[in-house]
């Protein structure tokens, strides 16, 4: 059918036939990519993509976002924009052991206080090794596509996911009018094998594995090039939805399939720790034949319920994790020891290998963790050592090969001092349990320029500011051009444009004037063009900077690079003290370490390293400086409209209803600071059969006591 021709159509007669063909060309693509099985010719496909085509070309404000031209790629974009997903995207435990997985099940079943013999449904799949996304639908149509990034925020690649055609573009049947579908992007073996031909053919740089080759691809700049290789999608999760359709994991799975999304066929059910076990050494066994790579396998509790109810733990489920498969090894030779200083002054021994692949991946380099692990090992430079990396894991050196060993080659002499400064490096010795500390520390502080570079470059990182553009290198070049020395200074280089350009000019015209010259080109032209490329990555630099004025109070405690704080300790801070004022009078507070103690999952290691941070004038004069610069966002309650919402609350005794664990969980999901022990500040104390010295502490204090039922009653039960 011709239809109507398309310089007579009225602008609602081509809305009418845009949508008529997006829908028929996305029902034609199932039957080919998932069915196999085409009901039209080529000739006849290819006529309606190009009537959709012309279409769209006359009336280009009515490009709807499910039309077909998507799936060959789009106008390319500048830069990719955020996403803040709407639900964390969430990393999962790893297990790598039969033990590990009992175990995992055993912490489930005394989560939940479950008595032995419950059964506990678990749903086990293949673990894709690729690149996380999300799809966002609405309606049916798909609207936003994204990567994990660093799971509160990522990538907006919607352009470059339409072009994958096991995504589709308008899902089938009647799903909710909001599903954000999650899944995996990867490249099967075949797709990269065609592409590496290609690239040879080029003359262009192979790739190393589908895993990065997937990556690499969907984070194109230019939707045409993701649309030129072939790209697969699983659906296995989902993030924001507006119902729930099923009360499974398995039954979301298959409606899933009923909105026409691509599903692992391997997925299965297990209701016993042995079944799960029989399906991994299944799936470790067809893992060469499967034509994409895998590199474990997950396991998912099934029912939805008891997935709420176990909830999460800071940035992983507690219902779901990984049994990865065995790391993969290889030999190779130990060609030198360089020792790397850290933000914290840590002296970090990095191996220098003679280049292998290991599990598809070309390794250089290996961690050695510290002189202990060379002793252990008896690593001498020369050495013929196994090397093993596991997932994404950093390469290690697992032993050494004696009878490989060259003659003359002399046992690692660890040193003493710092190799960037010359102070001393010491071993600390805790002086509560007199232990000698594993790591070697640079004693320099504050005149260490590596500490200072990499307590930087930390602070810029992902899990920190995440300031696009200012790397590693460039760190470097403004802390030795004397542009940067602490993190308020990379604020003011906002104030200094021209100086910014003046060092990235110096340090180009050092790097490409030989090269320049041994390409033979003008030297005029490439002057002009290389001012145009400056000007234009210091616009982009600044802009950057100007845009991470704005930062979430977790964000910015993590990257302040406090000993012992990461990412998960940052966030377990912010939700309790939410505002950066509140913040910093805690930290003045004479009792600020019992405080940091009270917290669930903050010992005191921690808090002592949290205090120490803050005793130091210095530091506290750097932030000050620091913050004029910044807007820093509250960290928001995780349920505004919760009866317990910012109150601290204490338990104590024994719960007969659920477990203390499901306990605090449900009331940190609520909102509320959970205690380990009673103060003033202490809103409520939940006491069971049992309680001790802490009612007393309530009593004492005037702290409002409840039972296990009436707290029930109080959060909705």
């Amino acid at each position: 059918m011709t239809g109507k021709a398309i310089d007579k159509l009225s602008s609602a007669e081509a809305e009418k036939e845009l949508d008529r063909l997006a829908r028929e060309i996305a029902e034609h693509d199932r039957r080919y990519h998932a069915e196999d099985a085409p009901s039209i010719s080529d000739a006849e496909y290819d006529a309606l993509r190009r009537r959709n085509a012309a279409i769209e070309e006359r009336f280009p404000l009515l490009v709807r976002p499910d039309s077909p031209s998507h799936r060959i790629g789009a106008k390319a974009s500048e830069k990719f924009a955020k996403v803040v997903h709407a639900r964390p995207m969430l990393s999962l435990d790893n297990a790598f052991s039969d033990e590990d997985v009992a175990e995992f099940l055993g912490r489930v079943r005394r989560f939940l206080g479950l008595k032995e013999g419950e059964e506990i449904v678990i749903m086990a799949e293949p673990k894709i090794d690729g690149l996380s996304a999300s799809l966002r639908y609405e309606k049916g149509v798909l609207v936003q596509g994204a990567t994990r990034g660093d799971g509160q925020e990522g990538e907006d690649i919607t352009a470059n996911l339409r072009t994958i055609s096991d995504i589709p573009l308008r899902l089938q049947g009647k799903p909710p009018a909001v599903l954000e579908v999650r899944g995996e992007v990867y490249m099967t073996h075949k797709a990269f094998e065609a592409l590496n031909k290609r690239q040879e053919k080029d003359g262009k740089p192979t790739y190393a594995n589908p895993r990065n080759s997937a990556a690499g691809s969907v984070r194109q700049l230019d939707p045409s090039i993701t649309a030129g290789r072939t790209l697969n999608f699983f659906a296995y999760a989902w993030g924001e939805i507006s119902e729930m359709p099923a009360k499974t994991q398995s039954g979301m799975l298959e409606k899933f399939r009923e909105y026409g999304l691509a599903v692992n066929p391997l997925v299965k059910r297990c209701e016993t720790l042995d079944e799960v076990l029989k399906f991994y050494r299944d799936i470790e066994t067809r893992r060469a034949r499967l034509g994409y790579d895998i590199d474990g396998v997950v396991y998912k509790v099934d029912r939805l319920d008891l997935q709420e109810r176990l909830g999460f733990v800071s940035r992983s489920p507690r219902w779901a994790t990984a049994h990865k498969f065995p790391a993969e090894q290889a030999e190779t030779v130990l060609e030198d020891i360089e020792i790397q200083v850290g933000r914290t002054g840590k002296l970090a021994p990095v191996a220098r290998l003679k280049p292998v692949t290991v599990g598809g991946v070309v390794v250089r380099n290996a961690t050695l963790h510290n002189e202990d692990e060379i002793a252990r090992l008896d690593a001498r430079i020369g050495d013929t050592v196994v090397i093993q990396r596991a997932g994404d894991v950093i390469p290690q050196i697992v032993r050494v090969i004696p009878d490989k060993r060259p003659r003359g080659a002399k046992p690692y002499k660890f040193p003493d001092t710092c190799p960037i400064c010359d102070s001393h490096a010491v071993r600390e010795v805790d002086e509560k349990t007199g232990k000698v500390d594993v790591d070697r520390r640079c004693t320099g502080g504050l005149i260490c320029d590596a500490q200072t570079v990499e307590r930087l470059k930390y602070f810029v990182a992902r899990d920190g500011f995440d300031i696009e553009g200012l790397g590693g290198t460039m760190i470097e070049l403004f802390h030795d051009k004397g542009l940067l020395k602490e993190p308020a200074d990379i604020f003011a280089l906002t104030e200094k444009p021209e100086k910014v350009s003046k060092a990235l000019a110096e340090h180009r015209a050092a790097l490409s004037e030989e090269r320049r010259a041994a390409e033979g080109k003008d030297p005029v032209k490439a002057k002009a063009k290389k001012e145009d490329r400056e000007d234009k990555v210091v616009e982009n630099l600044m802009a950057a900077i100007e845009r991470r004025r704005t930062i979430g109070l977790d964000r910015l405690i993590n990257a302040l690079g406090i000993r012992h704080v990461g990412e998960t300790t940052a966030r377990l801070i912010a939700r309790h003290y939410r505002t950066i004022d509140a913040f910093l009078d805690g930290m003045k507070a004479e009792n600020a370490r019992e405080e940091l103690e009270s917290l669930e999952g903050i010992g005191g290691i921690v808090a002592e390293a949290i205090c120490d941070f803050f005793g130091e004038k210095h530091n506290v004069k750097a932030l000050d400086r620091l913050l004029a610069w910044l807007d820093v966002t509250p960290m928001a309650a995780p349920a505004k409209s919760s009866p317990v919402s910012g109150k601290t609350v204490v338990f104590t005794g024994t719960l007969e209803k659920m477990t203390r664990q499901e306990a605090k969980a449900r009331a940190e999901s609520l909102g509320a600071k959970v205690s380990g022990s009673v103060s003033a500040k202490t809103d409520i104390v939940v006491a069971g059969p049992g309680a001790g010295s802490k009612l007393k502490d309530a009593q004492k204090h005037s702290v409002q006591v409840l039972d296990e039922d009436a707290w029930l009653k109080l959060i909705g039960g």
